[in-house]
């Protein structure tokens, strides 16, 4: 297992929380593993996250025996809305990513000043993928699962041993962030009007249609929660996982249960990493 080697004493040991799975287990893992680093555990708050990423974070700061500081609250009413305003309601998009950058990276970037520092990612061994990555020079990336030669089922594993298991929107979303993040799959928008019927109201509420403002392309919260809309989309959901079954990427009896926790995959576009790492 390789460790990081000697550092100055003035350099800070920052795990950024996301609120998703890999990066909850990397802060128990340093917890556990790396005792001698007095690690400072952060979340960027949107003000706009699920009640259960909320549920999930004070499970783990339980285990973590410290507080997870969480950025956005030293703003005062700068979260979503407060940008929102000031991009004039224009609503964050895939390729207009404003909410990653006002209430994620610069929120960070503010906190961790001209401090050096090593900022812990939750990359794991079995993927290929950097994650989020600083310009900033006096920030290091440090990625210990990827050092010590841990994959998925050792993430899932430190979370069981630590009983603080997995986020339960697993059972019906793919990743954490915003409840109205535009990475939304539809069936996942039928699962939050079905999970959270008044955050789904809420989310309409940001909606312009005929402006063409709407969190998914082509189609308003609206005109996607007419009840034949949402059975063709259940319907598109089970075609597509038996395609899966019999391909062999999936056993059949998943499709029992359409929803099985952490079931829904990330087959389209990936998110932004420093949102649901």
């Amino acid at each position: 297992m390789r460790h990081e080697g000697t550092i100055s004493q003035r350099t800070r040991h920052i795990c950024l929380i996301s609120g998703g799975k890999d990066s909850a287990a990397l802060a128990i893992y340093l917890r556990d593993t790396r005792p001698e680093l007095d690690v400072e555990y952060v979340f960027c708050d949107t003000h706009k996250e699920l009640p259960e990423t909320y549920e999930f974070l004070d499970r783990l700061e339980g285990y973590l025996e410290k507080p997870i500081k969480r950025l956005s609250n030293d703003l005062g009413d700068r979260g979503f809305d407060h940008w929102l305003s000031m991009f004039r309601g224009y609503l964050p998009s895939p390729s207009v990513r404003w909410c990653t950058k006002q209430l994620k990276i610069k929120p960070f970037e503010a906190y961790v000043g001209e401090d050096p520092v090593v900022l812990y990612v939750g990359i794991r061994a079995d993927e290929n993928r950097e994650g989020y990555i600083s310009t900033k020079p006096n920030i290091r990336s440090s990625y210990p699962f990827k050092e010590d030669g841990l994959n998925k089922d050792d993430i899932i594993r430190i979370l069981e041993d630590a009983n603080v298991g997995l986020p339960s929107y697993y059972g019906w979303r793919s990743r954490s962030g915003c409840y109205f993040c535009f990475f939304q799959r539809r069936i996942e928008w039928v699962q939050l009007k079905e999970q959270h019927p008044e955050l789904y109201e809420l989310a309409k509420l940001y909606e312009k249609p005929e402006e063409g403002y709407t969190w998914s392309d082509m189609e308003s919260l609206q005109e996607l929660e007419r009840p034949d809309r949402i059975e063709q989309i259940k319907q598109e959901e089970r075609d597509r996982r038996l395609r899966r079954a019999r391909r062999g990427r999936e056993h059949p009896q998943s499709l029992v249960q359409l929803f099985a926790p952490g079931g829904i995959e990330q087959e389209e576009e990936q998110g932004c990493l420093i949102c649901h790492l």
